[in-house]
């Protein structure tokens, strides 16, 4: 039978722990010496030279196009007589300052860097799909008799690298700059972004941009937009009209760029006709900026430029109208947005969507720049026939009869699209909780009185009816009977 073993003494647990933080603050650098791992030994057998010895051709790219010149250069090695074997790099963990020629020179003088890992990054390239992309890789490359290596490097997080990096080693220089231009035609007519709905999302805490999102197209129809006879017709025309005959306004010289401002109260539907128009127009790239990240014009105007036809959307254009541009020798932010508008060509077929809840906070900066907006078009709250088209559109399938409708109408005027969805939502749940079949009138006319009770003004106003109109509608209450 063994000896059970001792327990270690103090003196010897400190001793290991010791060792322990030694061996985590000073690896071990055999990797370093180990020649399968060594960094400057593979790239000179590859390359046939020292690898300091030759000269480096750089370009850069937005951060969000990390997708793009990934699947750029796969589609560039697939050609025949190129081949290329990937490896990754091993080291600092904070290389985004050095150049590859540092790389190069650390790796073969100090033993810095030593092969390892690929290092990859899941990125969005649909709303519902991701994909690995390189994100630090050296491409050993060879095409026919020219030998090459090509560094990729993603931005990286916080305080690095806010750009994507391509860097090319090369005996010569032609043909690196041959490679990067055959990048760059790739990335244009193979991008991802390319008939997509995105958005850009501002970054508070460091320069350049933040999330960078996708969307699902919408899916709306004539009979899903409620706005008085007429207007949509004069709406579609200006966006989907142009697209469609562009090339007789190009024929007839006339100018495909074009700007629409949709102004008027909250909840009256702003958003939604824009979405109605991006449901019509499938082959367009849809760039969408709201707020505080319409700073971002320029990168979506030249996204926009790219992928023409584009359509920028500007969401809540009053909340920049006074706002300053720091970074354009503090102009206020909303001549920025009407320069990027005016710096796109009149071939471009481009059209700019603005909205906003105070056109008078927008007009001085409109009127000072004139044609960057051809068309201002007030979306207005609902009449009775719009408040009773949005009751039977919310409530489509309650079977509600035409004395509620009446009714329903009669006591909301001065209301929004946005109110009569909540009213309908809230009676629908008002008949779950007595566990009902079905939505009845009685159940209707309860979340109405609710909606319209005093204790629900500020929901009222949440919903987009405003000062005058909120306290006339509240007047029409008759209490919380049912």
């Amino acid at each position: 039978m063994s000896e059970p073993e001792q327990p270690l003494d103090l003196d010897r647990v400190s001793e290991l722990f010791y060792e322990f933080l030694t061996a985590v603050a000073h690896p071990s650098r055999t990797d370093a010496h180990d020649p399968a791992r060594n960094l400057g030994n593979r790239l000179r057998a590859h390359l046939g030279t020292t690898p300091t010895d030759r000269p480096v051709v750089k370009a850069a790219y937005a951060p969000y196009d990390l997708p793009n010149v990934h699947l750029a250069l796969e589609r560039w090695f697939a050609q025949p007589g190129r081949t290329h074997d990937l490896i990754g790099l091993r080291g600092s963990q904070h290389h985004g300052d050095l150049t590859l020629g540092d790389i190069l020179e650390a790796a073969d003088r100090y033993d810095r860097f030593t092969i390892g890992a690929v290092a990859y990054a899941s990125l969005p390239v649909s709303a519902d799909e991701e994909l690995a992309c390189v994100s630090c890789g050296f491409y050993l490359g060879t095409d026919h008799d020219d030998r090459f290596a090509v560094l990729l490097r993603g931005p990286q997080d916080e305080y690095g690298r806010n750009k994507v990096e391509l860097e090319v080693l090369t005996a010569d220089t032609d043909f690196a700059d041959r490679l990067l231009a055959d990048i760059d035609r790739l990335i244009r007519e193979h991008n991802i972004f390319r008939g997509q709905v995105l958005s850009f999302e501002g970054s508070e805490f460091r320069h350049g941009l933040g999330p960078f999102r996708f969307h699902p197209r919408p899916a709306l129809t004539r009979d899903d937009i409620v706005l008085p006879t007429g207007l949509l017709d004069r709406v579609e025309r200006q966006v989907v009209g142009v697209a469609r005959r562009r090339d007789r306004l190009r024929a007839a010289g006339q100018h495909l760029r074009r700007g629409l401002l949709l102004y008027g109260p909250p909840g009256t539907g702003k958003t939604h006709t824009i979405r109605y128009l991006l449901s019509h127009l499938p082959e367009f790239t849809v760039v969408v900026l709201a707020g505080t990240s319409i700073s971002a014009i320029g990168p979506a105007c030249a996204l926009a430029r790219m992928l023409q036809p584009a359509l920028v959307v500007l969401e809540d254009c009053d909340l920049i109208a006074e706002a300053r541009d720091y970074a354009n020798g503090d102009q206020p932010l909303l001549f920025q947005v009407l320069n990027e508008m005016d710096g796109l060509g009149d071939d471009a077929d481009v059209a700019f969507l603005l909205t906003t809840n105070r056109a008078d906070l927008l007009e001085p900066a409109l009127v000072q720049r004139p044609g960057r907006v051809d068309l201002a078009v007030e979306i207005p709250l609902p009449d009775a026939d719009g408040r009773a088209r949005l009751l039977d559109l919310y409530g489509a399938g309650l079977g509600l009869g035409e004395d509620i409708t009446g009714e329903v109408v009669a006591r909301t005027d001065g209301t929004t699209a946005s109110f009569t969805k909540e009213l309908v939502r809230r009676a629908v749940l008002l008949a779950a909780e007595r566990d009902a079949d079905r939505t009845h009138p009685s159940d209707l006319r309860a979340a109405l009185d609710e909606l319209l009770s005093d204790r629900d003004h500020l929901t009222r106003r949440l919903l987009g009816v405003r000062g005058k109109e909120a306290e006339e509608v509240r007047g029409t209450s008759t209490g919380d009977s049912v």
